[in-house]
């Protein structure tokens, strides 16, 4: 029982020298109270001096004189704890409403040209505009070729039955020999311009028959041949286009024996050999 009275006087003394600073009590009187129910008092009364201060620093005036109350669930004669750590962040809240549109900005600065797009369908074709002004006459051309025509032609016929077989037959009648260019002395005609020329003959056929051949540079290049009907005038005709070079004859003949010279003209039938030019060698 001793040890225990010992035990909590040292506790006391040790309460008022945190208290009051020092190890003995007020007006210097030694804390040995041995009657336990003044140590139970003066316990209280030490713990209330502890209890007070803090009260006092943690209430609030509203006005001079006012007390704020201490908050509810406080217990009497609570001291403060070792602040606590802080607490974790909380979840993010709600996303709040719309806010209201803005002001229309001003105009921007125009962009870039976009590339160029694909070509579009052909449109309808429109209605004919009216008929436009005259141009501007165009500039002089330059002098053309010359007007000049070139002319070869011949017509002649059959005067005499008379004909000799394989040599040029001799038509002595003249039609039209305007350039001279047919020779009747030799039965031939001579080319003096180079060119496309077409030749025809016409020949009545009478009492034999009748082999003939045009001939160009002594090559025969036509044949015609006919048989005589007794009693009976008959027809035989040929017609070719030869290019000529100047300098080349073309004439006919009887080819074969002389039993084929059948050839008739009179003052009612004609026999004739004809040709002219066509288109001239321009190079």
């Amino acid at each position: 029982m001793s040890t225990r009275l010992l035990r909590l006087d040292h506790l006391l003394t040790s309460i008022l020298t945190a208290v009051c600073g020092s190890d003995s009590t007020p007006e210097g009187l030694t804390v040995r109270i041995w009657v336990p129910g003044l140590r139970m008092l003066l316990l209280r009364a030490v713990l209330l001096l502890l209890v007070l201060p803090i009260h006092g620093q943690e209430s609030e005036t509203e006005g001079p004189g006012v007390v704020v109350p201490l908050p509810k669930g406080a217990c009497t004669g609570w001291m403060a704890g070792i602040p606590g750590h802080p607490g974790h962040n909380g979840t993010p809240g709600r996303d709040g409403r719309d806010g209201t549109s803005g002001e229309k900005g001003e105009k921007g600065d125009p962009g870039l040209v976009g590339p160029k797009g694909d070509t579009g369908e052909t449109g309808v074709t429109g209605i004919e505009g009216p008929r436009g002004f005259p141009g501007i006459p165009g500039r002089k051309g330059e002098p053309g070729e010359s007007a000049y025509v070139y002319r070869s032609a011949f017509s002649v016929g059959l005067e005499s039955r008379v004909t000799v077989p394989n040599v040029p037959i001799r038509f002595t009648k003249i039609f039209y020999n305007q350039q001279n260019h047919y020779d009747v002395t030799t039965g031939k005609f001579h080319c003096n311009i180079p060119g496309l020329y077409y030749f025809s003959y016409h020949i009545t056929v009478y009492l034999k028959d009748v082999k003939v051949s045009l001939y160009k540079r002594d090559k025969a290049m036509l044949f015609t041949y006919d048989q005589y009907q007794e009693k009976n005038v008959d027809q035989a005709s040929g017609s070719v286009l030869l290019h000529l070079e100047m300098g080349d004859e073309v004439w006919l003949q009887v080819y074969g024996d002389g039993d084929s010279n059948g050839l008739y003209a009179d003052n009612v039938n004609d026999s004739t050999f004809t040709g002219f030019l066509l288109y001239y060698d321009t190079v």
